[in-house]
């Protein structure tokens, strides 16, 4: 019968320092949530008293993002939650789908922006300047503070809902710009021109997190980790023959998870074996890998995937 090599990376330092930082990645977008939501309801009595259809649409936009940061708190506390029967790995993965729904929300609320600033190049309004100007100041300060606070944080979910209040501190640059030129000069065509520029760049933005996002949920290899050098490592370690069916994927797009089935060309005793089992997690370890399970099977013995494939 094989046996199992299996070892959970990370030691309880580093388990520690994962669950450290996921607290404080789902505080920092709790406080976002509550500042989005507060200033949009702002916006939305600011942009009737000025009269600004661009500060109205933007209201809108941040309503939807208010959903997208509440639904990503929600996610990020999930993905807190031990390992259970039904979710062996725990709910890592919880916050890659927050990622993912915040992402799509940007999508679609990026394209409505474009289609109210489109029009308004060929009809532009005319609100009122200074009002513009309070509230652009206003909208800078407070999405900036919360922009800062989850830059600082490594997960994808927080990455993604940093891009959401980096969308919304350029478009109120743009309206606090728009509203001083305004203030002095009559050229209203000049705010629905940069928030569809605005808009493009943060377009561009979503494509990339995507192009990141996608690869982690078809379980592809992380970037950072070659599964190459990993096997040959391996297979330079005294007693082990060769590797097959290695694989490495990402649960959330920050903790990878290794397997792989050891060919041995001896019998071990027990030493033997426990050496080989420190020098494996020593290996792992020095990859960052947060989880490994590794079979080992004997000379002679046929490995149980190649008997179930025939």
């Amino acid at each position: 019968m094989s046996n199992t090599v299996s070892e959970t990376c990370a030691h309880d330092g580093h388990d520690h320092h994962h669950g450290h930082h996921h607290h404080h990645a789902s505080g920092n977008i709790k406080l976002a949530f509550f500042l989005n939501l507060g200033f949009a309801v702002v916006e939305i009595i600011g942009g009737v008293l000025t009269g600004s259809t661009a500060i109205l649409a933007d209201a809108v936009h941040d309503l939807g993002d208010s959903f997208a940061l509440g639904q990503a708190w929600y996610f990020e506390k999930v993905s807190l939650g031990k390992s259970n029967p039904r979710y062996s790995y725990g709910y890592k993965r919880f916050s890659l789908l927050g990622a993912l729904i915040s992402t799509v929300v940007l999508l679609t609320s990026s394209l409505f922006i474009l289609s109210q600033a489109i029009p308004r190049i060929f009809a532009p309004h005319h609100p009122d300047a200074g009002g513009m100007i309070l509230l652009a100041v206003a909208g800078v300060s407070v999405n900036g503070f919360a922009m800062v606070r989850l830059s600082k944080d490594k997960g994808m979910n927080s990455r993604v809902v940093a891009l959401h209040l980096l969308e919304d501190v350029l478009g109120w640059v743009s309206v606090l710009v728009v509203a001083v030129i305004l203030f002095f000069w009559d050229v209203p065509v000049l705010d629905p021109v940069l928030a569809v520029l605005i808009t493009l760049y943060i377009l561009g933005g979503v494509v990339k997190n995507l192009r990141t996002m996608l690869p982690v949920f078809l379980q592809a290899v992380p970037p950072e980790l070659d599964l190459a050098v990993i096997t040959r490592e391996i297979e330079q370690l005294r007693h082990v023959h060769a590797v097959h069916h290695a694989h490495i994927w990402s649960l959330d797009g920050v903790h990878s998870v290794f397997t792989a089935h050891l060919e041995l060309n001896v019998q071990l005793d027990v030493e033997a074996y426990m050496q080989l089992k420190e020098e494996i997690r020593m290996l792992v370890e020095h990859h960052g890998l947060y989880h490994s399970t590794v079979e080992i099977e004997y000379p002679g013995e046929a490995c149980r995937n190649t008997i179930s494939e025939s």
